[in-house]
């Protein structure tokens, strides 16, 4: 049994002690909604990342296909 610091009927205190477990619960629950989350979070930012890295590489692609094509068609205006 649970030592009280004061007396008297247990009805007086048993109602706060179940709020304070309840408050205590509903803060780990908080936390573990912030851990997964922040979980979350950090998956999409990679995956954001790979895209833009996907992204960049697509875009320098077509000008470098652009740039050859300019230069092709310069190197067959100049020798005809």
């Amino acid at each position: 049994m649970t030592m009280r610091k004061a007396s008297g009927s247990r009805f007086l205190y048993d109602p706060f002690e179940m709020a304070e477990a309840r408050i205590e619960a509903n803060e780990r629950v908080l936390d573990e909604k912030w851990t997964a989350l922040n979980f979350r979070l950090s998956a999409i930012e990679a995956a954001i990342e790979r895209l833009e890295r996907r992204l960049w590489l697509a875009v320098f692609g077509i000008a470098s296909v652009v740039f050859a094509e300019a230069a092709t068609r310069l190197i067959e205006f100049s020798h005809p």
